[in-house]
């Protein structure tokens, strides 16, 4: 089989002092065949000498557009790539990051895109830290909390772009977000454990910026694709935004200690309610356990939903467990597994055209850990999670 053609699009405008390093992070990948198009809106600055030296070896085209998110899409129409990426002109891949998203790609064949891990990087180019918030792909998670995927890591499969459409013009600080749980929803995406790229922060970075209006928009996205009025997302970017502009209007409105002493607090509750939707509203603890009510979601390409778990000897209160399964609201399956490991199969699908399945599944019981003598946990915690995986 041959190596698949890789299209990496960069929308660009008037980042002539960041292009370069863009430009060398993707002519310098290890990998063969790769297709580069530059669709700039019409810059003014220096980036047309920057690129200039490079013309025999990536496509450049300079017109305007209506905007970064048009860029890129008219970049998509006109790759000719199996796999496609974009790549913003102040970002960067990572060496070898193509050759393993191709990998990647053969090794999940029907997903609709693959991500990994990745950098921040500061104004000159220099590591700042891991991006912090990526992990394994969590449908539920991805639709109704947060993008923890990092934009510059990903790589799309063209053809499932093509089936569900390109990036939403109208977006502006969303579009990548929005994207990602459509394929998520439809295909699925796979998470690689590797570096691919790095995202470039500094003040006047767009996705540092934008306040209130950014919030307008990740907020309204994240309701309409999780079809809830107040789903946890809208808290977590409502608080991430308004901490920052709240405590400002404290400290303005009262100077000196008080103000300084009002405002941290403000921030200390926003964050605590921001950990609060992020890590706990799905029900699911870092350790495998679920609380009494955990929320998954699978891709609309599965039949059937397989959840294996387990309910330890330790935990007496749990041996009469009971678990109803409710698939997109639908009350599915109840049963009672007893000690030990369990298999539970659910059918997702019930309408003729197939969607993506939102489960919650919900326990009659918990156990806290303390209150067994088993250390100081309080959490109550309902089952041990193996695996919630779909089969077709």
């Amino acid at each position: 089989m041959s190596a698949p053609l890789v299209s990496i699009i960069t929308p660009s405008f008037n980042q002539g002092h960041f292009i370069q390093a863009t430009i060398e992070s993707v002519l310098s990948q290890d990998y063969p065949h790769v297709e580069y198009i530059i669709m700039d809106g019409g810059s003014t600055d220096s980036t047309a000498d920057v690129v200039r030296p490079y013309q025999d070896r990536l496509t450049f085209i300079s017109e305007k557009d209506r905007g970064q998110t048009h860029a890129i899409n008219k970049g998509l129409l006109l790759a000719k790539g199996e796999i496609v990426a974009y790549l913003n002109s102040d970002d960067t891949l990572l060496p070898g990051a193509i050759r393993t998203a191709v990998d990647a790609m053969g090794a999940h064949p029907t997903v609709g895109a693959i991500y990994g891990d990745g950098y921040q990087i500061d104004f000159h180019g220099n590591v700042k830290n891991k991006f912090p918030f990526t992990e394994p792909f969590n449908l539920w998670k991805l639709t109704f909390v947060l993008d923890y995927i990092l934009q510059q890591s990903v790589f799309f499969r063209r053809a499932c772009l093509q089936e569900i459409g390109w990036f939403n013009e109208d977006l502006h600080f969303g579009m990548d977000w929005d994207i990602l749980v459509r394929l998520g929803k439809r295909y699925g995406l796979a998470y690689v454990p590797a570096e691919l790229g790095c995202l470039r922060e500094y003040e006047a970075a767009k996705s540092f910026a934008g306040g209130a209006r950014r919030f307008q928009e990740l907020g309204d996205l994240v309701r309409a694709q999780s079809g809830e009025k107040f789903p946890p997302g809208w808290w977590f970017y409502g608080l991430d935004t308004y901490d920052k502009i709240g405590s400002e209007h404290i400290r303005r409105w009262l100077p000196g200690p008080l103000g300084r002493y009002i405002a941290m607090r403000f921030v200390h509750l926003c964050r605590y309610r921001i950990d609060q939707e992020q890590y706990h509203s799905q029900g699911l603890f870092p350790d495998g356990w679920a609380a009494e009510t955990l929320h998954w979601m699978l891709p609309a390409c599965y039949a059937n939903a397989v959840i294996r778990g387990a309910l330890p000897a330790w935990a007496k209160p749990l041996e009469r467990q009971r678990l109803r399964v409710y698939v997109n609201g639908r009350l599915v399956t109840e049963q009672q597994p007893g000690p030990g490991e369990f298999s539970i199969t659910v059918p997702l699908q019930q309408s003729p055209e197939p969607q993506a399945a939102v489960l919650r599944i919900e326990a009659e019981t918990a156990v806290v850990p303390a209150r067994e003598g088993l250390g100081a946990d309080a959490r109550r915690l309902a089952w041990q999670i193996q695996s919630i995986e779909g089969t077709r």
